[in-house]
């Protein structure tokens, strides 16, 4: 099959795996990633079960073919599936967005693998029917020709990283877990999904199993999980004047993470999801051990950046709508708020002082 992925960063991670299983990537990113890839392809380094070091995948090893190309230059209907694998601010670009408009049209099967849900894909839940959750994104306009059919959530569980003293083609996995992805709508792309799931299964390195799978569930509330996850951990790395690592925003005071947990997967339990499609607390607070970095949200505002996903204002407004009403969520959303205006603030004086 062929698959399109715009995103070449943490892309490259399911790139990788399509490659293994023989499949056909397309990567979209920035006219030098593309170059670059284009040349020298991807690589990848994740361990394997009961090894110590890194392994380091190399796409021109693969069985399966890698190209890049640039926004403009896309021509999503060519391809089977389409991989989302951007930040949400980023489909706001004015190249992006014009292939959004592209892929709505071809009526493509998209695989979301970002923390923000698509817009699409939140209207197939009854209970967020009704429900305004425009402000949550940069562009809700981007989504507004999207069949909420055609757009599946997967949750991009995996922890990548650039590693910032490489080039912009290799991506260091730290804890390779799965990605869990929902159903589409209709049989047939969820048979293209299911299809590449077995083949990513079926993949080994010197008889040894590769870690990092795509799972598929029929719930669409299973990549959900990452929601309490993301408010318990990683926008709770932000603070008002620094940034802290995933374990100490956890393990700094455990009683308020379980709280906070507790209270994000009942609000994902009211909009429909099974106390089956959550992951148990303790599981996640035992990994968040090794997580010792602070979450690329958190680096990105210490950075300067002006605008990020917004996973925890989604979380505060849905929340509104149900009734549903959390202190810490607040305090995170006002810390956020406050950073990024903070940055706005620096990134203007800048520019009149330039």
């Amino acid at each position: 099959m062929k698959i399109l992925i715009l995103g070449a960063s943490y892309g490259s991670l399911l790139s990788t795996k399509l490659l293994m299983a023989g499949h056909d990537v397309t990567l979209v990113c920035r006219t030098t990633s593309a170059q670059l890839i284009n040349s020298e392809g991807t690589e990848v380094r994740i361990k394997l079960r009961d090894e110590d070091a890194h392994r380091s995948i190399h796409s021109a090893d693969l069985p399966g073919s890698l190209d890049a190309t640039t926004p403009e230059q896309a021509q999503p209907q060519d391809y089977d599936l389409i991989g989302l694998a951007m930040q949400e601010p980023q489909y706001s670009s004015p190249a992006v967005a014009g292939l959004m408009k592209r892929i709505a049209a071809a009526k493509k099967p998209c695989l979301s693998i970002m923390n923000m849900p698509p817009l699409a894909f939140l209207k197939r839940i009854p209970a967020l029917a009704d429900a305004d959750l425009s402000s949550c994104y940069d562009d809700a306009q981007i989504w507004e020709n999207f069949e909420p059919g055609l757009i599946s959530l997967c949750s991009p569980d995996p922890q990548a990283f650039r590693p910032p003293e490489e080039s912009s083609n290799v991506l260091h996995v730290g804890l390779p877990t799965n990605f869990k992805a929902s159903t589409f709508g209709s049989d047939e792309h969820n048979a293209i999904l299911k299809t590449l799931a077995e083949d990513i299964d079926n993949v080994r390195i010197e008889g040894k199993d590769v870690p990092v799978k795509l799972r598929v569930f029929d719930s669409l509330f299973v990549p959900m999980a990452k929601w309490s996850m993301l408010m318990t951990g990683n926008y709770r790395c932000v603070r008002g004047d620094d940034i802290q690592p995933i374990h100490d925003a956890v393990h700094g005071d455990i009683d308020i993470a379980e709280q906070m947990y507790r209270w994000v997967d009942d609000l994902a339990q009211k909009l429909g999801a099974a106390a089956s499609d959550q992951v148990p607390f303790e599981k996640y607070a035992a990994a968040a051990k090794q997580l010792l970095k602070p979450s690329s949200v958190a680096r990105a505002i210490d950075g300067g950046i002006t605008k990020v996903e917004r996973v925890d204002r989604m979380i505060q407004i849905i929340g509104r709508h149900l009734d549903m009403f959390n202190p810490t969520v607040d305090a995170i959303v006002s810390t956020v708020d406050q950073r990024l205006a903070e940055n706005d603030k620096a990134q203007s004086i800048s520019a009149q002082s330039a």
